[in-house]
């Protein structure tokens, strides 16, 4: 059993577990399409989510979050691993099996006006789920868009505008409602506020919020404003080029970090006080490395202030540190929750900027 599994154990099966994905992207090089490498985009992540939960997916940008929600949602076909909705398989199901399991999976896209189709209504973007699966000519059909556009904070009269007479967060607000439709048990959340203005930002989780506790629906939340991911998930994930680091119930996680590359993360939110102390923060040093060719042992070990000689030949593997509180790092290879500060003096050699002792 994975740790992630272990982890989470409980009365009931999750909703959603996902063992060792993968999904590596070809390169193809020259006259006769050869491939010449490829991009680990995602590089044996598991995760798990339960009914009603939110788990939030955090990293820099290009680390493979958005490739993960894909790739659960089968918009891309992975390349290894397994999926398991509602304790089904769903991995490698062909269109036609995989019908009634989209209605149970939806997504909200990052960008609330590209993804909402400029040439219909707003009620017809929201009925277009309806029509894809037949169950536009069922009886209540309108009832039930009309009441879904209140639920979201949308007039009724909103339904036959079109998406350039909307602001950012009312389109947004049109996104969710589609997605809602169905009644799904999950939605993907993809970066689904970053577009919008702070204050819009702020009335949109919390209508995610509210609506998870009347649906019971669950999320899987990508975002790299850790502030937002703080105040909607229970638990969080923070990734590194394609691969999960550590993995905790949200106060855990924020309170304890047990990776260094969480801590940096962390030391990074931006602090309202101007007249904070700021000495703590945590400057890593040189860039991401490619997905393309990744570092060997763990990935992190380039831009690590903790590195040692045997970051940089074994890959650290996830296991549970604490209750619930799963990391991968070779400064809690004795199995128990060490410190950061303990690497104090490895940051030094390597020129790290690090909290004060």
């Amino acid at each position: 059993m994975s740790a992630v599994r272990q982890a989470h154990q409980g009365a009931t099966a999750p909703l959603l577990e996902v063992e060792n994905l993968e999904k590596h992207f070809p390169i193809i090089k020259g006259f006769f399409s050869r491939t010449v490498g490829q991009v680990y985009a995602v590089d044996g992540v598991s995760l798990t989510i339960a009914h009603g939960e939110t788990l939030g997916l955090v990293g820099e940008s290009g680390c493979g979050k958005s490739t993960v929600g894909k790739t659960i949602l089968r918009l891309i076909e992975p390349t290894a691993g397994t999926i398991r909705l509602g304790g089904q398989d769903i991995t490698h199901l062909d269109a036609n099996a995989m019908r009634p399991h989209r209605r149970a999976m939806q997504i909200v896209f990052q960008d609330p006006y590209s993804s909402l189709s400029p040439r219909m209504t707003a009620g017809e973007i929201v009925r277009e789920p309806l029509v894809i699966h037949g169950m536009a000519k069922e009886a209540g059909h309108a009832t039930q868009i009309a009441r879904l556009f209140d639920r979201v904070g949308l007039s009724g009269d909103s339904m036959s505008k079109y998406p350039h007479e909307f602001s950012g967060g009312q389109r947004q607000r049109i996104s969710i409602a589609r997605a809602l439709v169905l009644n799904p048990g999950l939605i993907v959340c993809d970066e689904a506020v970053s577009a919008l203005d702070v204050s819009i930002q702020a009335q949109v989780v919390n209508l995610l919020v509210d609506l998870q506790a009347e649906l019971a629906v669950s999320y899987l939340f990508i975002a790299h404003d850790l502030a937002v991911v703080e105040h909607i998930s229970h638990r969080v994930a923070v990734m590194y080029l394609g691969r999960i680091v550590e993995l905790a119930e949200t106060g855990t996680l924020f309170a304890k970090p047990l990776h260094p590359y969480t801590e940096a993360l962390l030391s990074a939110v931006p602090e309202p006080d101007p007249d904070a102390d700021r000495s703590g923060r945590i400057i890593l040093e040189g860039d991401v490395p490619s997905p393309i060719t990744p570092p060997s042992g763990c990935h992190f070990h380039t831009r690590c202030p903790y590195a040692m000689a045997r970051c940089r030949e074994v890959s650290p593997v996830l296991r549970e540190l604490e209750p619930g509180h799963i990391a991968a790092c070779h400064l809690h290879d004795q199995g128990i929750a060490q410190p950061l500060g303990s690497g104090v003096d490895g940051a030094r050699r390597t020129g790290a900027r690090v909290r004060p002792e």
